[in-house]
């Protein structure tokens, strides 16, 4: 049973009771009455208390490293219970103020670096539950184009549409890169956006808060006049609203597109009308929304080339299709020779566990694309690394002699190779290794054929997208 504070039309009730079925973690909250005819406002909306405890269990679902205060997901349960009450009141009152962000520098692939904002656990929270009542009245405003953190949609969607318009005849992409765009949006801009279907003040308030809460940043608060904390749980929403604008100055001139958060391709039949719409494209963002487009990142070019969203298409002579774009490839290729590298110092298990989490991770996202031949042969290169990496560990002769003849060598052919003076990556690939490491063998010491896990997220992603699909031999 869980002992709560209520806080009902301004007035509290001590130890009410919640049963331990309902799983959540506020007893209660105000439902303030205001507006015409007496309507429930969407800040009461927000502190209800089945809206919070959803928020609360979707909080400690996700989980993820603690704010400032250092309060973890964990202990999240027992500060609403002593704090819940208190909580809800400033928040009614207008009185709260968030806590400033934990600024995380997370390196990009492609170099340099992106600023992640962590809030603490009970701000996650209250975003959460403030998504939770935004999101059903924003949700139908979208555009069919935009893609990104918007339920029932992913990036798996975006880059099929991208390769549907490529059959349609759109041969040119238009590929609009904004510069930091979470740390550029105008405040101002966007609380005005917010007004055009919200009408709180209260819950508008709250939110200028959590944009104005700051960042801390080697133990310095920095105020923050602009921008969307990439990170926090109301940016992804924040950030959809306030493009929603150039989706409909896209749609009034009746242009393809796919969004996603902030990646825009843009598709159209000819060179001259790539570089006149991100000619007018660019001074609409940069004028309009205040935005900085990146000259060095966005370009005009074919979809058969470009990288959208790590894709990129091409053809074949059952039409249009998609594949891993070359650099994604460099980037897992990199990885996967990380992940095994000799000197790490623990045991093989040890290396294969890290590889099957993060190789099925990777699948996860990227087994949409054709790429068959590749996987296998990535397989065989990681096998082959890590026969490399069992040989390190056998350093020293008597130690290879005896684990060869172990494995059914003989004796003559165990001394000769234990003896070798060839490189380790010479011997990886040696006919004494793969006669000993097994493929079988690895595989009981942990390893996963990767090309057939690929092979069954495949199949399973052209059903989905295609219906029943059928197999040529």
């Amino acid at each position: 049973m869980i002992a709560e504070n209520r806080i009902e039309t301004g007035c509290s009730r001590k130890g009410r009771l919640e049963a331990e079925s309902t799983g959540g973690a506020l007893s209660g909250a105000s439902l303030q009455m205001g507006g015409e005819g007496g309507a429930v406002s969407l800040l009461a909306r927000v502190l209800d208390r089945n809206n919070l405890n959803r928020a609360y269990k979707r909080v400690k679902k996700n989980g993820g490293a603690p704010g400032i205060d250092e309060m973890t997901c964990g202990e999240l349960l027992d500060y609403l219970r002593e704090h819940g009450a208190e909580l809800i009141a400033s928040i009614s009152q207008g009185s709260y103020r968030p806590h400033p962000v934990k600024r995380v520098q997370i390196p990009k692939p492609d170099g340099g670096t992106r600023q992640l904002g962590v809030p603490t656990v009970v701000d996650r929270m209250i975003q959460l539950a403030i998504v939770q009542v935004l999101e059903p009245i924003f949700e139908p405003e979208f555009s069919d184009g935009s893609y990104g953190f918007r339920p029932n949609r992913n990036a798996h969607q975006a880059i099929k549409q991208a390769c549907k318009y490529y059959e349609e005849g759109y041969r040119y992409v238009v590929d609009i890169d904004l510069a930091k765009y979470f740390d550029t949006v105008n405040h101002d801009l966007l609380i005005n956006m917010l007004r055009e279907k919200v009408n709180d003040e209260g819950l508008i308030s709250l939110i200028r808060k959590y944009l104005k809460s700051g960042v801390m940043e080697n133990g310095i608060v920095s105020p923050t006049d602009k921008g969307t904390p990439q990170g926090g749980n109301l940016s992804p929403l924040l950030s959809n609203i306030y493009l929603t604008r150039f989706d409909r100055l896209l749609t009034s001139r009746g242009h393809k597109f796919v969004r996603y958060a902030d990646d825009c391709n843009i598709y159209v039949r000819s060179n001259r009308a790539a570089h006149r719409v991100m000619s007018s494209s660019r001074k609409y963002l940069e004028r309009i929304l205040k935005l900085r487009v990146n000259s060095e990142k966005s370009a005009v070019g074919s979809p058969l080339y470009m990288k959208f969203l790590g894709f990129s298409l091409y053809r074949s002579r059952s039409g249009t299709r998609i594949r891993a774009h070359g650099k994604s490839i460099e980037r897992f290729k990199a990885k996967l020779k990380y992940l095994t590298r000799r000197n790490q110092g623990i045991s093989v298990e040890s290396v294969l566990s890290k590889l099957k989490s993060y190789i099925g991770g990777w699948l996860g996202y990227y087994a949409i694309a054709d790429m068959k031949k590749m996987m296998q042969e990535l397989t065989e290169w990681v096998r082959r690394r890590i026969r490399m990496y069992i040989w390190k560990q056998w350093k020293k002769v008597r130690t290879r002699f005896a684990k060869l003849k172990s494995l059914g060598t003989r004796e003559e052919q165990a001394f000769q190779w234990a003896n070798t003076r060839k490189s380790y990556w010479r011997i990886s690939g040696s006919h004494i290794l793969t006669t000993t490491l097994t493929n079988e063998r690895l595989a009981n010491l942990g390893f996963e054929n990767f090309a057939k896990r690929y092979e069954a997220l495949h199949l399973s992603y052209r059903t989905a997208v295609y219906g029943t699909v059928r197999t040529v031999v």
